[in-house]
């Protein structure tokens, strides 16, 4: 059996966007129908089957979804599983301390023993995927509003996850591809038992935080260990002091031999989201208007932020995790909007959009189903742009100012107080909220609200903008007299409240002075924005998966794949440098001399541990030099710009 050499965890970075990179996030079943021939072409030594097969073990069975929102993989038969150390970053921020803290200093079980548990952590495996097209789209027809339509794919799926076969301790799930056109059902196994072995310190497992973050080139020793534990059965099982590490049906091994430019690469995970269909006017409020928006709000966030992390250690600790979050996405809208713009994505777009037409006039068929339906989806955008511009100042005010979250899981669960699941959803609320209160500060937030609310009120449409955030000249007054007034702000009270009397909270907590400001404001869009959001989206939905649908038929001279959507894909190409632009050419490798060329001592982004230092000057790295080097990270020419934080190389 051989083993597939397993180089390091993918960074996120926007190769797709600085480079010529290999087309594709290709479904693992389909490979050998679509991709073996050119991936065995580009250097590839194994099979389709070696990568993805139900009926034997294949490397699909070493790869796992690791807490739904990052990749990770099974490096030994003993369930111990590698990722990103920004995939593992709440986890190790959960259990750091002043005393511990092992965001600053890093972590390492010595032994099982020592290895910590994470409640809320769990890794997904995928046993099997089918095509379900024809169960899940049985009695849709044209004549379907977009809501009854939804209605009669949600019952079919329904019924299809009911009926599935699949063991006891399995699960699955049905997921829509090609804007609704395919559907294919996942049948997966969920570990819910995993324990933090091992992270290295922040300095080097986020070293060059914000300014290296999504770059290249990149020195960052993006990694954490965890380990997934099952019963003595080798099933899924809860947390137990009795479970064992998991005995995985596959494992990768650490390739130590090097790699060479041009070798083939490849990346198998759960990349998030790419929207590589989309009509040129959805690209262009993109560039132009969404992610402008984003970036100009995550901007004075992180300021505010940083601030409070740089002067206190404490604060470091419990905001870590979210600053990480927040910048993560930031960072990547910007290099986005850059990508775009550098590679004339737009006019690229259009061009093919005049293609795409053009043959549709050329054919009296299409152009009766299809001869309108660019202009549609043009004009569709058109009444979206004021809309999608309100939403994402909306969204992204309100989820950055956290007392706001405590008001709305509070609305949420008065909501449902006359309702059977009343108490479970009581139980929801008392965790999310401890949750939320162990990593909340009231002056940190207070002044997030100082910032953030003169760009709801100034930056947007008035229409938009709830009166009972209007008429403020001084925010930081305003702030300060709402914060030294509120309850909602005082986390050990209303936790102590929401366990001891529930009723009187949900009796009271709508006189806190911060209440009105936000259920204004939540009015406002779920009255002014939202109706009518999703009156154009039903409608956009139905346009796109209709474009989507005639590309296939009319540009029969491209491979389609679907975008990704957090299900397991491949993308694959070739370990390859670049030249972002004229003049200048990046090596596809870094090396820890780069890191030390970057080092700032004291500097909260490019410190470097005293320990990395002294091995660096006696150049000792063990078994992990390479010809009196200490290699770090490489890029290559695959798909990546849907995320595929955590994947195997």
């Amino acid at each position: 059996m051989f083993k597939l050499r397993l180089f390091f965890v993918s960074c996120a970075l926007v190769f797709s966007s600085l480079l010529r990179a290999e087309e594709g996030m290709w479904l693992p079943m389909l490979l050998e129908k679509l991709n073996e021939r050119d991936m065995k072409a580009k250097g590839m030594k194994i099979s389709a089957k070696d990568i993805y097969n139900i009926n034997g073990s294949s490397l699909k069975d070493a790869i796992v979804s690791f807490g739904g929102f990052c990749t990770g993989e099974v490096i030994s038969d003993k369930g111990l599983v590698l990722t990103n150390h920004h995939c593992g970053f709440d986890a190790i921020q959960n259990h750091s301390t002043l005393t511990n803290n092992y965001i600053r200093d890093g972590f390492w079980a010595k032994t099982h023993a020592e290895e910590l548990p994470n409640p809320s952590l769990f890794v997904t495996f995928i046993v099997r995927i089918d095509d379900v097209t024809k169960e899940v789209l049985n009695g849709v027809t044209h004549k379907l509003k977009e809501s009854e339509r939804q209605s009669v794919v949600d019952k079919n799926i329904r019924a299809l996850n009911e009926k599935v076969k699949k063991e006891s301790c399995q699960g699955s799930f049905v997921r829509a591809f090609f804007e609704g056109n395919q559907y294919f059902l996942f049948v997966t196994e969920t570990y819910n038992d995993v324990r933090m072995v091992g992270a290295p310190p922040s300095s080097i497992g986020n070293f060059g935080k914000d300014t290296d973050n999504w770059m290249w080139p990149r020195h960052t020793g993006d990694f954490s260990m965890f380990r997934i534990y099952a019963g003595k059965d080798n099933k899924p099982a809860a947390y137990s002091p009795d479970n064992v590490p998991y005995k995985p049906k596959r494992s990768l091994a650490i390739n130590m031999s090097g790699t060479a430019p041009n070798d083939f690469t490849m990346v198998f995970g759960f990349p998030g989201r790419t929207m590589e269909y989309l009509h040129s006017s959805a690209v262009q409020q993109t560039v132009e208007v969404n992610d402008p928006a984003k970036i100009a709000i995550r901007d004075k966030a992180l300021q505010v932020i940083d601030g409070f992390m740089r002067k206190d250690e404490a604060i470091k600790i419990q905001y870590a995790a979210k600053y990480a979050s927040i910048s993560n996405a930031w960072k990547k809208w910007q290099g986005e909007i850059l990508g775009l713009n550098r590679t004339n994505a737009l006019d690229k777009k259009k061009k093919y959009e005049a293609t795409f037409q053009q043959r549709v006039d050329a054919n009296p068929i299409w152009k009766e189903s299809y001869g309108d339906l660019l202009n549609n989806l043009g004009a569709a955008y058109a009444e979206m742009k004021p809309l999608g511009y309100a939403r994402d100042y909306y969204l992204e005010i309100t989820s950055k100012i956290e007392v706001f979250g405590v008001i709305n899981r509070l609305r949420s669960l008065k909501q449902a107080k006359d309702r059977n699941n009343y108490t479970q959803l009581l139980e929801r609320t008392r965790a999310s909220l401890a949750d939320l209160y162990h990593e909340y500060n009231g002056l940190v937030d207070q002044k997030l609200f100082e910032a953030l609310m003169p760009m709801y009120v100034q930056d947007q449409e008035a229409k938009y903008v709830a009166r009972q955030a209007t008429g403020k000249e001084d925010y930081s007054k305003w702030a300060e007299e709402l914060f030294g007034k509120s309850f909602l702000v005082k986390g050990d009270q209303v936790l102590k409240q929401l366990a001891e009397n529930p009723d009187a909270l949900l009796a009271s907590f709508e006189s806190d002075p911060i209440y009105e400001v936000y259920s204004g404001m939540a009015e406002l869009y779920s009255t002014q924005v939202s109706p009518s959001l999703n009156t154009i989206q039903d409608r956009i939905n139905l346009l796109q998966r209709t474009y989507m649908k005639a590309q296939m038929e009319v540009m029969k001279e491209k491979t389609f794949y679907p975008d990704a959507n957090s299900t397991l894909r491949v993308t694959y190409g070739n370990i390859k440098g670049y030249q972002p632009r004229d003049g200048v050419n990046y090596d596809p490798y870094t090396y820890l001399d780069g890191v030390m060329q970057k080092y700032v001592p004291g500097d909260y982004e490019f410190d470097v541990p005293d320990r990395l230092r002294e091995l660096y000057e006696k150049k000792d790295y063990g078994i992990y030099g390479k010809n009196g080097k200490l290699p770090v990270c490489f890029i290559a020419s695959n798909h990546t710009t849907g995320g595929n934080s955590g994947s195997p190389a």
